[in-house]
């Protein structure tokens, strides 16, 4: 094959491992259980019954030594894990609806971990990343970091440093998931309001008066305060600021 015949196919591969990135990622945001999973393996601790609250963290390296290793330690801490040989073993399985973060090697078989940090940020999939390597370099570390990893740790690792970086992992994903629903709560919410209600509502969080936003919609002050206290009710707040502060969350005031 020619040169120029290698670099086609190299950029269809490019091109499919990014489509395959995206669906993968469209899957997971519409599954939640991960039914049967033949090339990953799966350890589940015992030590937390609630296999709600339970947090599990994903590992990605060609090194089944490591990957027993690994294994071995997360079951010693009471965390739950999914073991993965390659990137495309991972992309056969679903994201987890608890709290989770990865454990990636840099170096792996067709794809590095560094462009596949990219494909999941590019995906929009905000999961934190603790990287491991036996090959790293300053340049490595400094990318990685710059695109929002946990940690780079250099093989052989010390397993407290591999914990404590999994621990904030987790931590920083709980409290992404913790905003999320937040978020999703006050969507709701706003979604009860009708329109001239959500009209009323972006008023009266820059600041009208009832008497200003009667005035600017042609409606009495009247109908102005009906819609403003029905609008409050929906949206579960009892004062101004609170409503403010929702409004922030939800963009619906522009600046400007």
């Amino acid at each position: 094959m020619t040169d120029t015949g290698h670099l086609g196919a190299a950029l269809d591969v490019a091109e499919t491992d990014c489509l395959s990135v995206g669906l993968w990622a469209a899957r997971s945001r519409r599954h939640c259980s991960y039914g049967e999973k033949p090339m990953a393996k799966t350890v589940s601790s015992r030590a937390e019954p609630n296999s709600q609250a339970r947090s599990t963290v994903l590992v990605i390296d060609d090194d089944a030594e490591l990957r027993s290793s690994v294994e071995r330690l997360l079951r010693s801490v009471g965390l739950n894990a999914q073991l993965f040989a390659s990137i495309p073993d991972f992309l056969k399985s679903d994201l987890p609806e608890t709290p989770t973060c990865l454990v990636l090697d840099v170096r792996l078989p067709g794809k590095s971990g560094l462009d596949f940090q990219r494909e999941l940020a590019t995906a929009n999939i905000r999961l934190p990343i603790i990287f491991i390597t036996g090959h790293g370099d300053i340049p490595m570390t400094v990318q990685a970091m710059k695109e929002g990893a946990i940690e780079f740790l250099t093989k052989p690792f010390r397993e407290q440093a591999l914990l404590d970086a999994i621990q904030l992992g987790l931590e920083k994903d709980r409290f992404r998931r913790k905003e999320e629903a937040a978020l999703g709560d006050l969507r709701a919410r706003l979604e009860t309001l009708s329109v001239r209600e959500r009209e009323v509502m972006v008023h009266v969080v820059r600041g009208r008066l009832s008497k200003q936003i009667a005035g600017d919609l042609g409606v009495s002050e009247t109908t102005i305060k009906v819609h403003r206290s029905n609008l409050m009710r929906k949206m579960k707040v009892r004062s101004l600021s609170e409503l403010t502060r929702m409004a922030d969350k939800l963009e619906l005031v522009q600046d400007g």
